[in-house]
C-alpha cells in the first residue's frame, strides 16, 4: 500500500453538491444538510488506515451527531479492482459496525474528483454555510504506530465549528491509501506522491 496524503483543498472552498445512493436504499444529497455543519469523509471498507480508526470514528460520529454535526461517508473506489468496497459490502459493513451516518456510493467517482479527495480516509469539515473549515487528519495515529486513536485533531476542529469559531489553523494532512481510480485514470490534481 502506498501512503498518500490529502490534497489539502483551500480553506473557504464551497462544498460541491452531490446526490448519491446510501446503504439504506435512499438517496442523500448535500442540500439535505442545509444550514448545518457537515463532515464529509471519503473512506472505504478495505483500507488498513480506515480499519485502524474505524471503531473510534464510529464513536466520534455518534458523539458529534448528537451535538448537531451532520456526518457523511463516501466510498469512491473502483469496485472491479477492489470488490471488498462494493455497494453490497458497504451495506454489510454499515450494519456490522453500527454506522449511524450515511455511507454513500460514488460509483462514477465524480464526487471524489469534485472534492479533490486523494486518500482514505480523507476528511472535509464544512461550516453552516458549507464553506471548508478543516481538511486534515483524524489524529496522529497510523497502523503500527502505537499511538492511541483519539480523533483529537478532528474533534478539536468540530468543536470549534459547532461553537461558531474558526477551526485550528494547524491542520495536518490526512494520510491513507490512495483512492482506487478506474482504469488507473487518476485526476490531474492527484499526483500519487507518497506521503512524507
Amino acid at each position: 500500500m502506498v501512503k498518500t496524503a490529502s490534497t489539502m483543498l483551500p480553506l473557504g472552498s464551497a462544498a460541491p453538491a452531490f446526490s448519491l445512493p446510501n446503504v439504506d436504499g435512499e438517496s442523500v444529497a448535500l442540500e439535505n444538510y442545509a444550514g448545518k455543519p457537515v463532515l464529509i469523509v471519503f473512506m472505504c471498507n478495505h483500507c488498513p488506515f480506515v480499519i485502524h480508526i474505524r471503531d473510534q470514528f464510529v464513536k466520534f460520529a455518534k458523539d458529534y451527531q448528537a451535538k448537531g454535526l451532520a456526518v457523511v461517508a463516501i466510498s469512491s473506489n473502483d469496485v472491479l479492482t477492489h470488490p471488498d468496497d462494493s455497494f453490497e459490502r458497504m451495506k454489510e459493513d454499515a450494519k456490522k459496525y453500527g454506522y449511524t451516518f450515511a455511507y454513500l456510493f460514488d460509483e462514477s467517482q465524480g464526487v471524489a474528483k469534485a472534492y479533490q479527495a486523494a486518500c482514505t480516509p480523507d476528511f472535509f469539515l464544512f461550516d453552516k454555510q458549507h464553506k471548508l473549515a478543516y481538511r486534515g487528519q483524524f489524529d496522529d495515529s497510523r497502523p503500527q504506530s502505537n499511538i492511541p486513536v483519539t480523533g483529537a485533531d478532528l474533534r478539536a476542529a468540530c468543536a470549534a465549528v459547532l461553537a461558531g469559531k474558526e477551526a485550528p489553523s494547524m491542520q495536518k494532512p490526512s494520510i491513507g491509501c490512495n483512492i482506487k481510480w478506474k482504469d488507473g485514470n487518476a485526476p490531474q490534481y492527484f499526483t500519487g506522491r507518497p506521503a512524507v
